[in-house]
């Protein structure tokens, strides 16, 4: 089955041109499966490779996806076009009157800021708090989201780290009954990229918090609310090949204190091709979002129904 995108998106092409299967707005929908309604909260500066991103992972399913991209109207954006945004994007104003099986949001490059100076945290308060009211079913938070999400929520900090955590980690499945890793291995892969992160003994004080996946390296990873409405990912399974080669090299440039990222260029070689050793389970892990916490617990018409 399709995700469902406008036929003038730029991620369109990089998608049919990997064989992924996404139906554009003017078709008609046929199929008997119910179509999943999700929005993405886009705070990213690099707005269309993010949505070329988890396009790639919400689309590789058997389930039917209709996308919301959305973006705060606090912050202007330095790095994607105005008429992008302008064509594709929505604002919370647009959309709060709405229902939606699902939500994602991305991460941000301001975790070294506290959370109350992001220019865009009232805004983004107001839609956390929006989704946890009844208007989505399911929402995953990712990097600095999780870690957003886990403060306002729980009031669990963010620590500053000694340096980046940059890199390809291995990560231990500590319930492997949970569906989100099911058909997964006992230890995946993912990449990691931040300069903050949480701490275990304070997610474990938390009696609603169960925490999923962690890393010997790379620390807490995936966290999740009992009830399965909130699930937070440190980490970024949704990452393409070069992302991590970008921002080093980036960094680089910019002259910024830097290592090349862990386990991801072929024998550690910055100049050799990066390795990558996550999408199968980056996929799945999605998918299985998509499927077992969106899709098999929405009631069946919440995102129409209740409108009615």
């Amino acid at each position: 089955m399709p995700i469902r995108i406008p036929s003038d998106l730029p991620a369109r092409t990089t998608l049919e041109g990997e064989n992924i299967f996404v139906m554009t707005e003017d078709r008609a929908v046929t199929q008997d499966i119910r179509p999943l309604d999700i929005v993405i909260v886009n705070l990213m500066p690099t707005k269309i490779t993010t949505e070329t991103q988890l396009l790639r992972v919400l689309g590789n399913s058997p389930l039917q996806v209709n996308i919301t991209l959305l973006r705060t109207k606090e912050h202007v954006s330095k790095n994607t076009p105005l008429a992008h945004l302008d064509r594709f994007y929505k604002t919370f104003d647009e959309i709060k009157d709405s229902f939606f099986d699902g939500m994602i949001v991305t991460g941000a490059p301001v975790e070294q800021l506290e959370f109350s100076d992001v220019d865009y945290w009232k805004e983004l308060s107001t839609i956390m708090a929006w989704a946890s009211s009844g208007k989505v079913f399911s929402t995953l938070y990712l990097c600095w989201a999780a870690m957003a999400g886990m403060y306002y929520f729980y009031d669990i900090p963010k620590y500053d780290l000694p340096s980046k955590r940059f890199g390809i980690f291995s990560h231990d499945i500590l319930d492997p009954t949970s569906k989100l890793f099911r058909g997964f291995d006992d230890q995946f892969w993912a990449p990691h990229s931040r300069h903050t992160g949480v701490k275990e003994e304070d997610i474990r004080k938390v009696d609603d918090l169960k925490i999923l996946a962690v890393s010997r390296e790379a620390g807490v990873t995936v966290v999740e609310s009992r009830d399965h409405t909130k699930v937070f990912m440190t980490g970024h399974l949704e990452y393409d090949r070069e992302t991590l080669d970008l921002e080093y090299k980036r960094d680089l440039a910019k002259g910024l204190p830097i290592n090349p990222p862990k386990n991801y260029y072929f024998n550690d070689n910055a100049d050799a091709t990066p390795v990558v050793s996550w999408r199968a389970h980056g996929h799945l892990f999605y998918t299985n979002w998509l499927n077992y916490y969106v899709y098999q617990e929405t009631p069946y018409g919440f995102t129409h129904q209740k409108q009615a």
